[in-house]
C-alpha cells in the first residue's frame, strides 16, 4: 500500500488499508459495513474513552451478573504484533464501540483500527508514520484511544498520533477527511502560542481528545515521570479546536502570561521562564452548564519547587473553562506548590449528588494523594468543607513552601497516606524489627512531609501514596442510580531526596527517588536551562545485614518484601451522598514473591493485593475490574484475573483467567443480543492484545 500523503519537514506519510480486499494500484477501498443487521444496530454504544463526557465508565447492562460470570468466555481476541515495527506490552487504550464497530488506537506505532464487535475482525487501519518526529515524542506507544464525533450523517474519529497531530477520519472507511486542517491533520505544534522545535520538542499525548458539541478540546503532555532535564521546557497549554474544520477557537495558558489571572500567584516572574503545566490526564465535560473541566498537572520540576516560587496557578489544579472561549470560569488547587508529583492524574467524574436535601450538580476528583475532592462543578466551591492545615516545611535551600494544604473532611482518604511505624511490614516480628532499623536512614511523616536534601542517615522521605499515586490515570467509574464512586488505589511509597548539584556553574538539583518493589533507584535532575550531566553521590555503606555492593537507597523493601503492610492494592467503594466509605476490598492475587517467600512459610497472609494502574468498570450489579501484574496458580499457570464484585456489598462474585494483566480499562456493550466485556491487556513477556468476554452460546 502506498502513503495517500506526506508531510516533507516531517518526513510523515499516511495510509489507510481497507481489509475487504485490494483495488487497481495499491488503492484503499471503502470497507463494508459489519455483516448482518445486528451489526448496524447495535443494542448499545459506548461513545466515549469512559463511556460519556462525565467520565463515570458506568453501564446498565445486566446480562453478565454474578450468577454466571464464571461462565464468561473468550469470543475473540485482536493482537496487536503487527501494528508497528516492533511489539507493543503497554497497551493502556479502552476502545469506543459505535454501530456495532470498534474503534481504538493500538501498537507500536499508535496506528487507528475499526473493528467488528462481533468478531474481533479487522475492518479497516489508518497510519501516520511521522519519522524522526515520533520517535522523539516523549510519548510513546498506542495511547487511551480516539474520539468519535457525528452531526447525524457524517461520522468521525478523531486521534492524536505520537508526534502530537491530531488526525480525522472517516468512521466508515477510516480515509482522512478532507475537510479538516490540511488533508485531515491538524499540526498540533503549531498555533501553540509559543515557539517550539517542530521535532525534537518536549511535547505530545496519551488522552484521547474531549469531544463535545463541535468542539475537539487537546491537552498537552511532556516526558513521563519526575523533574524535566531543562527549566524551560514547553508549556503544556490547552486549546479547543473547531471538529469540522480543524480551526484553533480558543487557548488556555495553563501557566499564565502576564497580565492574565494566577500570573500573581508566582513570585518573580516565575511564570516566564516555567515550562510544562499540561492538561495530560483525560478531561470531562457538561454541556448544559457549558463547561470543561481540565486536569491540570504541575509546572516544572515535579519534586523542586525552587523555579516557580508561589502557589504557581494553575499548578496542580482542576480548571473549569467556558466550552466556547477557552475562558476560565473558575478553579480549584488540590496542592499549594506540590512538592510530591501529585500532578491531577485523571479526568474529574460528574455526578449529580444529592446533598442538604437537594440535588447538587458535584464532581469527584479521584488524586494520587488518595483524596476524593467533591466539588460544586458549577462554581468549584467544596460540597463538604476542605481546610486549610499547617503543614512542614523543608530544608532544600532556594525552596518555597507552602505553609497549609487543603485537606478535605468528606470522604475520608481511600488509601494510606504519610508513613509512620505502624505501617511497616509485620508479617513477623523479625521482619517488623528490620523495618523500623531501615527506615531510621529515611525521613518519615504524615501526608506533605517535603522532600529532604539527601545524606547518608538521610537519604530522603519516604512518602505514601508515592509519585504515580494513589490513583493514576485510568480514574474511577461511578453509579449515577446509587451515587457511589469506585475507585482504585495502589499502596506504593516512593523516596524523594534531593541532591545538589556540586557544578557551581549550574543552579540545579536531581533526587533519588525509589519505589516500594520497583527500580531501585532513579536519579533526575533540572537545570537552571539545560545541558550537563549529573552525576549521583557514591553508593551508601551497606546497612546492617546487606552484602556490600547491596542495594543502594530507594529500594523499599526488607528479605525483597515491601516495606509497607498490606494491601498493595485496592477498590474503594464512596457513597457520595454521605461523604462515606461504603467498602474496600484488596485487589488482585497476592503476588508470587509474597506467597512463596521463605521468611512467611506456613503463615496464612490474606490476599494482598497487587500495585498497578487500574480502573475498574461498573454495571447494574457489579464493579468489574482486571489484575495489574502476573501470578502463577494453583496448576502453575501464569497471567491474571479479571474480578467481579458485589457492587453493593465488595464480595467477589467471580473470576475468570487473562493471559496477561490488565492493562487498559474495561468497557462492555450489548451487541445481537449478547453482553461483551473488552478489556487490553499485556505485560511481561506478553503482548498487547484486545480480549472480548461473553457468556457461552451463539451471538
Amino acid at each position: 500500500m502506498k502513503g495517500i500523503s506526506r508531510r516533507g519537514l516531517l518526513a510523515s506519510t499516511a495510509s489507510t488499508f481497507v481489509l475487504s480486499g485490494l483495488a487497481g494500484g495499491g488503492r484503499a477501498i471503502a470497507a463494508p459495513a459489519p455483516s448482518g443487521n445486528a451489526a448496524l444496530h447495535a443494542d448499545t454504544e459506548w461513545r466515549h474513552y469512559a463511556a460519556d463526557q462525565a467520565n463515570t465508565r458506568y453501564s446498565p447492562l445486566d446480562q453478565i451478573n454474578a450468577a454466571n460470570f464464571n461462565d464468561l468466555e473468550v469470543a475473540w481476541s485482536f493482537k496487536t504484533d503487527a501494528l508497528g515495527a516492533r511489539k507493543e506490552y503497554q497497551f493502556e487504550a479502552t476502545p469506543l464501540l459505535i454501530k456495532g464497530r470498534l474503534f481504538t488506537t493500538a501498537g507500536a506505532r499508535r496506528d487507528c483500527i475499526a473493528l467488528d464487535a462481533a468478531t474481533g475482525e479487522l475492518l479497516w487501519i489508518h497510519r501516520l508514520d511521522e519519522g524522526e518526529r515520533a520517535l522523539n515524542s516523549p510519548r510513546q506507544l498506542s495511547g487511551h484511544g480516539v474520539s468519535y464525533w457525528t452531526d447525524g450523517t457524517k461520522e468521525r474519529i478523531l486521534y492524536v498520533t505520537i508526534g502530537y497531530q491530531l488526525v480525522s477520519l472517516d468512521a466508515a472507511t477510516g480515509q482522512l477527511d478532507p475537510e479538516f486542517g490540511t488533508n485531515g491533520v491538524v499540526d498540533l505544534k503549531r498555533d501553540f502560542d509559543q515557539e517550539i522545535d517542530p521535532v525534537h520538542s518536549d511535547v505530545g499525548l496519551h488522552s484521547t481528545p474531549l469531544v463535545v458539541k463541535d468542539l475537539v478540546v487537546i491537552g498537552a503532555a511532556h516526558t513521563a515521570g519526575d523533574v524535566p532535564e531543562i527549566r524551560q521546557n514547553v508549556k503544556g497549554y490547552v486549546r479547543g479546536f473547531d471538529v469540522k474544520t480543524g480551526r484553533r477557537k480558543w487557548i488556555f495558558h495553563t501557566i499564565p502570561l502576564k497580565g492574565e489571572f494566577g500570573y500573581d500567584s508566582w513570585i518573580g516572574g516565575d511564570a516566564d521562564k516555567a515550562g510544562n503545566g499540561g492538561a495530560w490526564a483525560q478531561m470531562s465535560a457538561d454541556e448544559e452548564l457549558g463547561l470543561v473541566y481540565i486536569p491540570v498537572e504541575l509546572p516544572t520540576g515535579d519534586e523542586t519547587g525552587i523555579y516557580r516560587r508561589g502557589n504557581a496557578l494553575f499548578g496542580e489544579s482542576l480548571v473549569a473553562v467556558d466550552i466556547e472561549t477557552g475562558v476560565r470560569k473558575w478553579h480549584y488547587q488540590m496542592v499549594h506548590h506540590g512538592l510530591w508529583d501529585t500532578d491531577l492524574p485523571c479526568a474529574p467524574i460528574l455526578c449529580d449528588i444529592p446533598h442538604n436535601g437537594r440535588i447538587v450538580k458535584a464532581l469527584a476528583q479521584p488524586s494520587k494523594q488518595a483524596y476524593l475532592y467533591v466539588l460544586d462543578r458549577t462554581n468549584g466551591k467544596p460540597i463538604w468543607p476542605i481546610v486549610e492545615r499547617k503543614v512542614e516545611a523543608g530544608d532544600v535551600p532556594g525552596e518555597w513552601y507552602s505553609p497549609t494544604q487543603p485537606v478535605p473532611t468528606k470522604p475520608p482518604a481511600y488509601d494510606q497516606q504519610g508513613v509512620s511505624i505502624d505501617d511497616l511490614i509485620d508479617f513477623t516480628p523479625e521482619l517488623r524489627a528490620q523495618a523500623v532499623e531501615f527506615v531510621k536512614n529515611y525521613k518519615i511523616g504524615p501526608l506533605f512531609t517535603p522532600p529532604v536534601i539527601s545524606k547518608p542517615g538521610r537519604w530522603g522521605t519516604i512518602s505514601a501514596p508515592g509519585v504515580q499515586g494513589g490513583t493514576n490515570w485510568p480514574g474511577g467509574s461511578y453509579d449515577p442510580e446509587t451515587h457511589i464512586a469506585y475507585i482504585y488505589s495502589k499502596t506504593q511509597p516512593s523516596v524523594m531526596g534531593i541532591v545538589p548539584n556540586t557544578d557551581t556553574n549550574v543552579s540545579e538539583f536531581a533526587y533519588v527517588h525509589g519505589i516500594s518493589g520497583m527500580a531501585p533507584r532513579k536519579m533526575s535532575r533540572m537545570g537552571a536551562e539545560s545541558g550537563g550531566d549529573f552525576r549521583p553521590p557514591a553508593p551508601p555503606p551497606p546497612r546492617p545485614g546487606q552484602r556490600p555492593g547491596g542495594l543502594p537507597p530507594g529500594f523499599l523493601a526488607v528479605q525483597g518484601l515491601p516495606l509497607i503492610k498490606p494491601p498493595y492494592g485496592r477498590i474503594t467503594a464512596i457513597d457520595l451522598s454521605k461523604g462515606d466509605i461504603a467498602w474496600q476490598v484488596a485487589h488482585g492475587e497476592t503476588p508470587d514473591n509474597i506467597r512463596n517467600h521463605p521468611a512467611l512459610k506456613g503463615l496464612k497472609i490474606p490476599r494482598t493485593g497487587r500495585p498497578g494502574n487500574l480502573g475498574p468498570l461498573t454495571t447494574k450489579t457489579l464493579v468489574i475490574c482486571g489484575e495489574a501484574g502476573f501470578y502463577t496458580n494453583e496448576f502453575g499457570v501464569r497471567g491474571a484475573m479479571l474480578r467481579a464484585y458485589d457492587k453493593a456489598t465488595g464480595l467477589e462474585k467471580g473470576a475468570v483467567y487473562m493471559p496477561a494483566p490488565q492493562s487498559g480499562s474495561p468497557m462492555t456493550y450489548m451487541l445481537r443480543g449478547k453482553q461483551y466485556i473488552v478489556v487490553a491487556i499485556g505485560g511481561g513477556n506478553y503482548s498487547a492484545e484486545l480480549v472480548a468476554y461473553r457468556l457461552p452460546g451463539k451471538a
